[in-house]
């Protein structure tokens, strides 16, 4: 199972790839909208997650291509943002699959919030997690 993860933060992008990659996730990332929407095209990911607040193409306008590219229309897409809930179903309607607070993957619970987001949505859309190797 392939996630790419478009999050400009550093310490995020690492700390989450280092989850996904120990659940068993092959992660590919990248740190800005405009490569994030090259590799969701060039890799085809099984799921993108990717951030909202992002350099060169925000990533609203990153959902909006990647909704209109015929490679990458089905793609499912967690949007990660630090925003409130205020944006919820206007990104919804614009073809996120799932809206994710950073702020559920807080110090006290670390990443096991957004693996059980990941893990029923991938569930919901019928892709099971394809058995690896877990990294180490």
């Amino acid at each position: 199972m392939k996630i790419l993860l478009i999050e400009d933060s550093r310490l995020l992008r690492i700390t989450t790839e280092r989850t996904l990659m120990r659940a068993g996730y092959e992660v590919i990332t990248a740190v800005d909208g405009e490569e994030g929407l090259r590799l969701a095209v060039e890799s085809n990911p099984d799921l993108v997650l990717l951030d909202m607040m992002l350099p060169k193409l925000s990533g609203q306008e990153v959902l909006r291509k990647l909704r209109l590219n015929a490679a990458s229309a089905s793609t499912p897409v967690i949007v990660l943002t630090s925003l409130s809930g205020s944006n919820r179903e206007k990104l919804l309607s614009e073809g996120a699959s799932l809206y994710f607070e950073k702020s559920l993957a807080s110090m006290d619970s670390g990443s096991r919030p957004l693996l059980e987001a990941i893990e029923k949505l991938l569930a919901r859309m019928g892709r099971a997690k394809a058995a690896t190797t877990p990294a180490r």
